[in-house]
């Protein structure tokens, strides 16, 4: 079975982390795999939204430690370096939503790739560790970027040092998540999240994710200024004149992501 698995279908993207029996960590050959995945969501224009899951009862219990160990793999150095960091520039840059839609657990790269996304949605049974300091490690994947700046310096401090493991209700509480489910109706309700997005005016989307990548080291001056750029490119787009239109006409747009 390929340790990825990805189709397209009503303009939604669903990349699935396919290995079950390894609660979905990653290896190299998976890691590779998801870039060249996002690659074509980014370059393909029937795809409006990204939707990322796991395969069996895990999300990704983040890197498989026999490859980093094994004196023939990659190496640490480049694990990180053409593994993780390439996937989480690619979900930052992505210009279409990403969802986290967390199924089980997620551990150390497996929990911050989810992070990166755009929303996390979990099944009530779902758990995320910063499992890192249990072995010796730091966090990696963007954790330390993003976590603190979901959660808090203090809390992130915390989870990161002690490698406790969070709850999805937990999660939720301090802000990691967008909702969660219950297990049972977990599927197709988060699938109607993706729907909603892939319905949506998409380039108007990629501005807002992009303002809010580029808020975090901007003066409000500055920010003030880039959210004028943008919403002149919005106004400029075809989506835009259909919203005003339906909006006075008083009937639902039909955005096209144009």
């Amino acid at each position: 079975m390929p340790s990825i698995l990805f189709h397209i279908e009503n303009n939604i993207a669903t990349i699935t982390l396919n290995r079950p029996d390894k609660l979905n960590s990653f290896n190299r050959e998976m890691a590779l795999l998801l870039q060249q995945k996002l690659d074509e969501c980014a370059s393909l224009a029937e795809v409006r939204c990204v939707y990322i899951t796991g395969s069996g009862k895990g999300f990704c219990a983040g890197q498989d430690l026999a490859e980093v160990v094994d004196p023939n793999g990659p190496g640490m150095q480049r694990i990180l370096s053409e593994h993780y960091n390439p996937i989480i520039t690619r979900l930052r840059n992505m210009p279409k939503p990403v969802i986290a839609a967390v199924n089980g657990v997620a551990a150390g790269a497996g929990a911050n790739i989810a992070l990166a996304c755009d929303i996390v949605v979990a099944t009530a049974s779902a758990s995320f560790i910063q499992a890192f300091s249990k072995i010796g490690l730091i966090p990696d994947s963007g954790g330390t970027f993003h976590l603190p700046r979901l959660i808090g310096f203090q809390r992130a401090s915390a989870l990161m040092m002690m490698g406790d493991k969070v709850s999805a209700t937990e999660a939720l509480q301090m802000g990691m998540l967008y909702k969660i489910f219950e297990d049972a109706h977990f599927a197709a309700e988060s699938k109607k999240i993706a729907a909603t997005l892939a319905a949506m005016p998409t380039k108007a989307l990629a501005y807002i994710k992009h303002a809010l990548n580029r808020s975090i080291n901007h003066s409000l001056e500055e920010q003030l200024l880039l959210e004028d750029e943008y919403q002149q490119k919005a106004a400029a787009t075809r989506d835009f004149k259909e919203g005003v239109e339906a909006f006075l006409e008083k009937r639902s747009p039909h955005f096209k992501g144009e």
